[in-house]
């Protein structure tokens, strides 16, 4: 995405277009996904298009961010500058976080970060659902965009088997996806993705109201495995 410089772009435009496009039935639906708080029910897509017409605008989302509107603060995510974004400034996003919509879009801006690894690291050892759930999903990004060396997936990989069915809910789901992204665009642990998958088993997740459900492992590695490169997808 381009970087821009704007000016029409002020918060308050951008939040009077948010609320234009909001609709409640998809703010009903967010809200079965965990959403709390303010929240227009802006669609993904929506969000997206509003994105290319912006671009990269890092002020504009430090201030989108701080509205606490939940489709301001996704939007947020997405037009923030990953070469500009601080440590300290993510660091504060994902304190704030109290739903895995927003973990998962701070997740996709973390991957982006030259930080991105040392992140997700860190944030992984974090005993806060969210913050964890954040970490391990920044993970999976960085494997699937091939920005994950071997020997520290390997080793994240043994920390999954160990740790997945004691960590909190969210943050299974997560450690779930991290193991499909290694073993699915990991060629050279696919094998050993897949033999950590056998031995975690039946990985429990509560996705509340929602038709959610969490994948299984094997099959997905070995569907990501048939796929061309280019094709495939972090699972959700």
């Amino acid at each position: 995405m381009a970087k821009v410089n704007d000016d029409t772009f002020t918060r308050s435009r951008v939040m009077g277009e948010l609320e234009s496009m909001g609709k409640p039935n998809t703010a009903k639906t967010y809200g079965r996904h965990g959403v709390t708080g303010e929240t227009f029910g802006v669609s993904y897509a929506d969000l997206g298009d509003l994105h290319k017409r912006i671009g990269t605008n890092h002020a504009l989302a430090l201030e989108l961010w701080k509205s606490k509107v939940h489709d301001a603060q996704v939007l947020a995510t997405k037009v923030a500058d990953s070469e500009t974004m601080t440590k300290a400034e993510i660091n504060g996003w994902v304190k704030d976080a109290g739903n895995y919509v927003i973990t998962d879009a701070i997740s996709a801006l973390a991957a982006r970060m030259k930080a991105g690894l040392e992140l997700s690291l860190k944030w992984i050892d974090s005993k806060d659902e969210w913050t964890s759930a954040a970490g391990w999903g920044a993970i999976s990004v960085l494997a699937m965009n091939g920005a994950l060396d071997v020997p520290t997936a390997r080793q994240l990989l043994k920390r999954i088997v160990r740790d997945i069915h004691s960590a909190k809910n969210r943050t299974r789901h997560t450690m779930n996806s991290a193991l499909i992204a290694i073993g699915g665009a990991m060629d050279e642990l696919r094998e050993e993705a897949i033999a950590a998958a056998r031995s975690i088993g039946k990985v429990e997740v509560d996705h509340g109201e929602t038709g959610c459900e969490t994948p299984d492992a094997i099959a997905y590695i070995q569907r990501m495995a048939a796929r061309p490169k280019r094709k495939r997808s972090t699972p959700r």
